[in-house]
């Protein structure tokens, strides 16, 4: 199971990655980052996509839809969010929420270019990274 540095390094390796980063959106802070940001500073931008994350996650309007239903998801993420997907002119921003054991309130931001990425498969390969994070 990868740590934070091997899980980021595999996020760098899908056509089109610009910069990746393990954010904690309670506190905004870096938990470990690598390539580009979109203003050259990991912190900033850590803070700023950590502010999307915490609003994602905590309106109600997001709430799990399957478990409303009577169909209990296969894994339901705590929050009822998966990932959050923001695009711009020049790029993607994957924002994939990482489900933990305890009170997991860490994502993986990954900042896609338009041209050069796949969003699909990056929300795919993002999943699966996400899962398999081991937080130490």
């Amino acid at each position: 199971m990868p740590g934070i540095d091997e899980c980021l390094l595999d996020i760098m390796k899908l056509p089109g990655a610009r910069g990746a980063a393990v954010v904690d959106w309670t506190s905004g802070l870096a938990l470990g980052t690598v390539g580009e940001s979109p203003h050259d500073d990991h912190e900033a931008t850590a803070a700023e996509t950590a502010e999307v994350a915490r609003m994602a996650a905590e309106q109600p309007a997001f709430a799990q839809e399957s478990a409303r239903a009577g169909t209990p998801p296969e894994d339901p993420p705590a929050s009822g969010v998966e990932d959050v997907i923001v695009t711009s002119p020049a790029g993607y921003h994957i924002l994939r929420f990482v489900e933990t054991d305890f009170d997991s309130s860490v994502f993986v931001h990954l900042w896609l270019h338009r041209s050069e990425g796949n969003l699909a498969l990056a929300r795919i390969r993002l999943g699966e990274l996400a899962r398999r994070l081991v937080l130490a």
